[in-house]
């Protein structure tokens, strides 16, 4: 990494220290759990006014044209922060949208988000029965995430993607809650009203599963260290808890796949930036997803377990963590569908 790009990275994280602190308290997650739309649209606004929607976006189209580094930074550190808003999703739209149909979403007053899937084991964001013809889209899209918040969705269809309004004739969106206290959505759309948009959604979509990765890498890292205060401060037996030998071992284990899935996807970051080959990079995404899904909640649950009993409780703070991983880790792509992704797209290679 040059010096450039690091003081870059730094800089990136400290830029979200004013909303999604490390070191700061729960109560703004804890009070949107289970409303709608699940999130605080004055805080997306702000997070938006910051550049962050539009950081991997081109400079000529109002973004800041930085790379998949760059915004996994900042997916890290809204991880650590469990932050609810739609940024990678938004972030993911955005990437497909037209320059004049940008300015209302890079500063934030309208929300579109992306609706892609269609069953629950695919990552082609082109397969299914999702039509457009005539300017009306039909189909159905699976999982779209914090739909409740949005204005519009843009739709992928076998013949490319199509911006839909939510309140179009023909838009029917249904919700569902989800374990961390948000929501996904079930789109279906009978020959709804739609704008034809020219762009690459694979691309985007693997924007979207390398800052996933990162956001569950920033997740299992706040939640470790939680972890480790807790035990350096509970007392039992007249000692600290973390003098024990016992919890030493386990905390050793996870603080191995914190450093392993950091190394992975910093590495497939910087791959998705430099490397030309499209299935080297998305090889590299695949790799970075499934550890990432599935170190998250080995790492969330061995967390909650050295909590001991007040670990599951709905009070203690390390079930946010779990309960934001058991929604994310099977987000655009689980462990499993991405091992075998990697597995078609690098045969050779060794797996983690």
């Amino acid at each position: 990494m040059t010096e450039d790009r690091g003081e870059s990275l730094r800089m990136i994280r400290d830029s979200a220290a004013g909303i999604a602190p490390r070191t700061g308290d729960f109560r703004r997650i804890r009070a949107l759990r289970f409303t709608e739309p699940g999130f605080d649209r004055a805080v997306f606004r702000e997070m938006c006014q910051m550049g962050w929607l539009g950081l991997t976006i081109p400079e000529d189209a109002g973004g800041s044209g930085l790379g998949v580094s760059e915004f996994c930074a900042l997916a890290e550190e809204l991880g650590a922060s469990l932050v609810p808003e739609p940024l990678i999703g938004a972030a993911m739209a955005a990437r497909l949208l037209p320059a004049d149909r940008l300015d209302a979403v890079l500063s934030g007053d309208r929300i579109v988000l992306p609706a892609w899937q269609e069953a629950p084991h695919s990552l082609d964001v082109a397969a299914g029965g999702t039509t457009l013809s005539h300017g009306k889209v039909t189909g159905k899209k699976l999982f779209v995430g914090m739909a409740a918040g949005a204005d519009a969705f843009l739709v992928t269809t076998k013949s490319g993607p199509a911006l839909v309004e939510r309140d179009a004739p023909g838009v029917h969106l249904e919700l569902t809650r989800t374990q961390d206290g948000g929501n996904s959505g079930t789109l279906v759309l009978n020959s709804a009203p739609a704008e034809a948009i020219v762009g690459d959604a694979e691309a985007a979509l693997e924007t979207a599963i390398m800052a996933t990765s990162a956001y569950l890498l920033g997740v299992m890292d706040r939640v470790f260290g939680i972890t480790m205060e807790y035990l350096r401060t509970r007392e039992q037996f007249g000692k600290k808890i973390g003098s024990f030998q016992a919890l030493q071992h386990r905390s050793a284990d996870l603080k191995i796949q914190i450093a392993l899935t950091r190394a992975t996807v910093e590495a497939a970051a910087l791959i998705q930036d430099t490397a030309p080959d499209q299935a080297t990079r998305m090889a590299a995404a695949s790799r970075a997803k499934a550890r990432a899904s599935d170190a998250a909640s080995l790492v969330t649950r061995g967390c909650i377990q050295l909590h001991g009993g007040i670990g599951y409780t709905d009070a203690a703070d390390p079930g946010l963590f779990l309960r934001k991983t058991m929604v994310l880790a099977p987000s655009f792509g689980s462990a499993a569908l991405h091992r075998a992704r990697f597995r078609s797209l690098a045969p050779e290679s060794d797996e983690d």
